[in-house]
């Protein structure tokens, strides 16, 4: 079973910065992209940002030169490092890891997800 563990979220004025960290353990063999999902209540999830062992980069468009994800592969953990953050931002923010080579190719895992609050 992978484990996924978000840290970072909390609650911040509009214009603030915060940092997520998701760190992965357990059975992972193979190769894996892992990204940033977030949700508002009501709301569907919404790819907030991607990367690849690589380093390939995909963000949102709403988030795009406000974002910055990055990837410590021996580590097993990705960041989210937000910026100029604003009230939409509010949501709870989930780490993922999609499997794209392995036995279980294909499988996603989720963490159970950070708050993020962007309020006055």
């Amino acid at each position: 079973q992978v484990q996924l563990v978000e840290s970072g979220g909390g609650l911040v004025q509009p214009g603030g910065s915060l940092r997520l960290s998701c760190a992965a353990s357990g059975s992972i063999f193979g190769i894996y992209t892992m990204g940033w999902y977030r949700q508002a209540p009501g709301k569907l999830r919404e790819l907030v940002a991607t990367i690849t062992r690589g380093g390939n980069i995909d963000y949102a468009d709403s988030v795009k030169g406000r974002f910055t994800i990055s990837r410590d592969n021996a580590k097993n953990t990705v960041y989210l490092q937000m910026n100029s953050l604003k009230p939409e931002d509010t949501a709870a923010y989930f780490c993922n890891l999609h499997l794209i080579r392995g036995v279980d190719s294909g499988s996603d895992y989720w963490g159970q997800g950070t708050q993020v609050t962007v309020s006055s």
